[in-house]
Parts: structure tokens; C-alpha cells; sequence
């Protein structure tokens, strides 16, 4: 016993192991996309996506990249969030799951995200009314410019979840294994599309938003909607736990919303929300034929457990499988799909199965 509690001792007071600083063995770029058309029927003459890389590009005896992974971001956020050390240093490193010896991870931001072009450039609510299908069309010609035919592996989060069952959809060939998370296969309506429309609402009821052409960022509007976006991304039983006394949890939240406000744009966020407007693959989900590992997170507002919905989809869908993460007090809600060590295994034996 006595050694046993000497092991333990041990093992509390060593520190925690380095996080390996990814940012730093980042490559980065941009790719123009000339006169690109939108399903609006609008164009820009120059449509920029940017992207990083992490790993080195494999090639096959007739020059094509073989062991390409696309790593896709959620609303509002960008290919960095991929970078995190909850989602990073479970996956990156050696003997890893995609570890970067043997991977070439690509990391884009997508249309009206990051550093790719987007309304605050300069056009603001006059920039193109861009849709999934949109971003879908900028990845693959994206990809093209770098060289990528093939996809190893498509993995998404939240709107990058959607984006992967559009790519399922229109390009049935082009990705060998897929895992969406944080998503349903269905149309934006009901209840996920009213809180949309709310924070929408929300940014456009405030004066200074003025039509878009603010001069400074109309802030009680982007209050409203920051605050929606929060609800929307929480796991109420871990906040209970963390934040058990109005003490705790009054200064939390209030700093937590601020701290969004200010790295928030109110045109770009109104975009962001609004893309998913034509987004439905649910009438042809048969033509979903890539190998999956589709999950979803059982605290999950935005994406909610216990309707059916997801279990009568994955049933249309004979190469998927649906995992639903049971929630805890130590998963994110909506966030759980960043926080690899929940479904770390699930890639692991996703990538084994569709090795050959």
C-alpha cells in the first residue's frame, strides 16, 4: 500500500508532458481562384482560400498525393482551431493517429473565414451570397491547386460535419474515409435554423449595424447573437459542475462573452449563419457510399439526441457507422468534436478499416 501511494504521489507532482508548439511547423499559403461563380449566380474575379499543412505530401509511382487528410473548421472558426493542444497533441504525434510522419494534414479556412476572402474585406454585405455547396466548390479547386486528387481521410466539424456529407454527395469518389462530427444529414429548419435567424436578427435590429456599413462593430448586436452562439455551443452538466454557484458562474460567462465579441466581424458572422440556408442532403443520402464514422454528442443543443433522426439516416447510408458520445461532465456539448480524447479511437479504428 505504502508504495502504491508513493507511486501515486509521484505521478501527481510530475509535470505534464511539453505540448508540441504546431503553429510553429505550420506551412501556410494562399490560393487565388479566378472569376469564381457562385451558385447565386454571382462572381468574384478573385476569390482567395487560405490553407495550412502540416507533414509532408506522399506521391505514388504516377506523381498523385496519397496520404492527404482535409481537416474542416465550424462556423465562425478557422483551420488554427485545429492546433488546440485537446485536439493536436492526441492526434499529431508519432505512432499518433494522423501522425505527421505519415500524414499530410491541410488545414483551410473557408469561404468568409480566417484569412480566406470574406464581406470584411471590403464588400461587405454586397460580397457574394455564398452557400455549403460554395465552400464544397472552393476546397476541391483548392485541393486541385495543390495537387490533391484524393483524400485519405475528410474529417468535420459542425459545419465542416455538413460539408462533409455535401462532398459525400457530389463527389462520391474523391475521399477514401470520412468522419463528420457535431452534424445531422438534414435540412437547417426548426429549431437549429430559428437560433440562426435570431442572432442573425439580432446583429441587424442594432442602429449601428447600419445596413452593414458600420464604423465601428455594432456591439449590442453582436451581444445578442454571441450570447445564442454560446448557449448554443455549451454542455449544461459540465458548466453545472465547473460553475457550481452563481459566484463562479456570473463573472464567467460574462467574460466569456466579451472575449467573443471582440474577435468577432457582425457582416462576416451574419454570413457565416446564413450559408447554411440550402443545405439538405437528406433526399440523397443513398448516394453516400464512402466509408464513415459519423458521430455526434449526446449534450449536444444544436444537434440534439433521443428524436431518431440520425438513427433513420445512417440506415440509407450502408458504408456509415453512428456513434453517439454519452454526455458527461466531461464533455463540450457542441464543442465535444474538438476534444479528440472523447472519440480518439473511433479515427484509429476508422482508418484501420479502410486501409486497403
Amino acid at each position: 500500500m505504502r508504495l502504491l501511494v508513493t507511486l501515486m504521489l509521484l505521478l501527481l507532482a510530475a509535470p505534464a508532458a511539453a505540448q508540441t508548439d504546431y503553429a510553429a511547423r505550420l506551412t501556410e499559403g494562399d490560393i487565388s481562384l479566378r472569376d469564381f461563380r457562385f451558385r447565386s449566380g454571382e462572381t468574384l474575379p478573385e476569390l482567395r482560400m487560405h490553407y495550412a499543412t502540416l507533414g509532408t505530401a506522399q506521391r505514388d509511382a504516377r506523381g498523385r498525393i496519397t496520404n492527404a487528410v482535409m481537416i474542416l473548421h465550424g462556423t465562425g472558426g478557422s483551420g488554427r482551431q485545429f492546433l488546440s493542444p485537446q485536439f493536436a497533441d492526441e492526434l499529431y504525434g508519432p505512432g499518433q493517429p494522423l501522425d505527421l510522419a505519415r500524414y499530410y494534414v491541410i488545414l483551410p479556412d473557408n469561404i468568409g473565414h480566417g484569412r480566406s476572402s470574406k464581406p470584411s474585406d471590403g464588400l461587405r454585405m454586397r460580397f457574394p451570397a455564398y452557400d455549403y455547396d460554395d465552400m464544397v466548390e472552393a476546397q476541391r479547386l483548392m485541393l486541385a491547386e495543390l495537387g490533391v486528387t484524393n483524400l485519405r481521410l475528410l474529417f468535420g466539424t459542425s459545419m465542416g460535419c455538413m460539408h462533409g456529407f455535401v462532398w459525400a454527395e457530389a463527389h462520391p469518389n474523391f475521399v477514401r474515409a470520412m468522419m463528420p462530427m457535431a452534424c445531422l444529414p438534414t435540412e437547417i429548419a426548426g429549431h437549429n435554423r430559428m437560433w440562426r435567424r435570431m442572432a442573425i436578427e439580432g446583429v441587424r435590429s442594432d442602429p449601428a449595424w447600419n445596413e452593414g456599413n458600420y464604423t465601428t462593430q455594432p456591439v449590442m448586436g453582436l451581444r445578442v447573437a454571441v450570447s445564442l452562439l454560446q448557449v448554443a455551443g455549451m454542455n449544461p452538466l459540465q458548466l453545472q459542475v465547473a460553475y457550481a454557484t452563481r459566484a463562479a458562474a456570473d463573472p464567467y460567462i460574462v467574460e466569456r462573452v466579451t472575449r467573443d465579441i471582440g474577435t468577432r466581424d457582425a457582416n462576416d458572422l451574419i454570413y457565416q449563419l446564413e450559408a447554411s440556408r440550402t443545405y439538405n442532403p437528406l433526399p440523397n443520402l443513398e448516394r453516400v457510399r464512402v466509408p464513415m464514422t459519423w458521430m455526434n454528442s449526446a449534450d449536444d443543443f444544436i444537434n440534439p439526441a433521443g428524436y431518431g433522426f440520425a438513427e433513420a439516416a445512417v440506415r440509407r447510408m450502408p458504408s456509415a457507422r453512428y456513434i453517439l458520445i454519452p454526455a458527461s461532465a466531461e464533455t463540450r456539448g457542441h464543442g465535444t468534436h474538438t476534444w479528440a480524447r472523447f472519440w480518439r479511437q473511433e479515427l484509429i479504428d476508422l482508418l484501420r478499416r479502410t486501409e486497403n
